[in-house]
């Protein structure tokens, strides 16, 4: 079972505070409480929580300086700060988001609002921290943590782990510049498919390399693999050189050195869902994922393999 995220609060107004908590609670948040900014940071101090709530006006240390503060401590400038304020001016807030605030919320609090905003945070915080410098997506910190909530939560789930076939010979063949082209490009096309809502992908990912992870739920699992894959077949001869189109793909060298024609770049995707059998664990998932994608990859041409087991 994931840990919840842990919620610093920090108001001198104790009502709000209260309110505040509650509702965090209610969201399965886990939450502390300081009446100022130097309590604040004597809590972080002793154990660093994954989001700080701070108002603005607080007497001791407001939530300005409380922020300029754990800015100066390197383990502390990543650490995601919301501001609260009654009155913030421009001025304040272009201060509070040049300090490294995350977010502001004006008082009186709506607080469907409130913890929406909060949800948003951890997650923009989770994904920035380790996204991929290729393709911008989630890395693996986030993939792990996204299925690991999904497991949690025994919705119904679907895991699409996709893959480029003869990805290492194209490489060798053209080079990593042209590499990076076809992982970026592949990125993009499996952007453009999380962005369309009708497709009911619930998370993105990029493993590393040429792996990408997508989420979805079972009804959409297979229609969902059979759009990637006609839109990768359908942009893949882009990637070659006239001549090779032309001869429908490359001599290069294969992982044990040897000279071997090789076909047009393709994708293999393995899908594991919870329909058939319960999703247990991250590791699970993965394992499922990884074999999965063997299997696709076995085909001549682009393909998906679906877990069909019981046990």
């Amino acid at each position: 079972m994931i840990a919840p995220s842990r919620i610093l609060l920090v108001d001198d107004d104790p009502d709000l505070l209260y309110l505040l908590k509650d509702a965090l609670e209610h969201n399965g948040f886990q939450v502390a409480t300081a009446y100022d900014g130097a309590e604040a940071l004597a809590l972080i101090a002793k154990a660093a929580p994954d989001l700080v709530v701070l108002d603005m006006a607080m007497p001791r240390m407001n939530g300005i300086e409380a922020v300029r503060r754990m800015r100066d401590q390197p383990a502390l400038r990543h650490l995601p700060v919301i501001l609260l304020s009654a009155t913030a001016t421009r001025d304040d807030k272009i201060e509070g988001l040049g300090l490294g605030a995350d977010d502001f919320v004006m008082k009186p609090v709506d607080m469907s609002e409130f913890v929406a905003r909060v949800k948003m945070v951890l997650r923009r915080t989770r994904e920035g921290l380790d996204a991929n410098p290729l393709s911008r997506l989630p890395g693996n910190a986030a993939i792990e943590s996204s299925i690991r909530e999904a497991v949690a939560a025994q919705r119904p789930l679907a895991v699409l782990y996709a893959d480029l076939n003869h990805f290492k010979a194209y490489n060798d063949a053209y080079g990593y510049e042209a590499g990076d082209r076809v992982i970026r490009e592949t990125a993009a096309l499996l952007s453009a498919l999380a962005e369309d809502s009708t497709r009911g992908v619930e998370f993105l990912g990029h493993v590393g390399g040429d792996d990408f992870i997508l989420q979805t739920t079972p009804d959409r699992m297979e229609d969902l693999a059979a759009e990637i894959i006609k839109r990768f077949d359908a942009k893949a001869p882009g990637f070659y050189r006239e001549e090779d189109r032309r001869r429908g793909g490359i001599t290069s060298t294969d992982r044990q050195g040897r000279r071997c024609e090789f076909p047009f770049l393709s994708i293999a995707i393995g899908i594991c869902h919870n329909t058939l059998r319960p999703l247990t664990s991250y590791a699970q998932v993965a394992q499922l994922g990884a074999e999965l994608k063997k299997e696709a990859k076995n085909s001549p041409c682009s393909a998906y393999a679906v877990d069909r087991r019981r046990s």
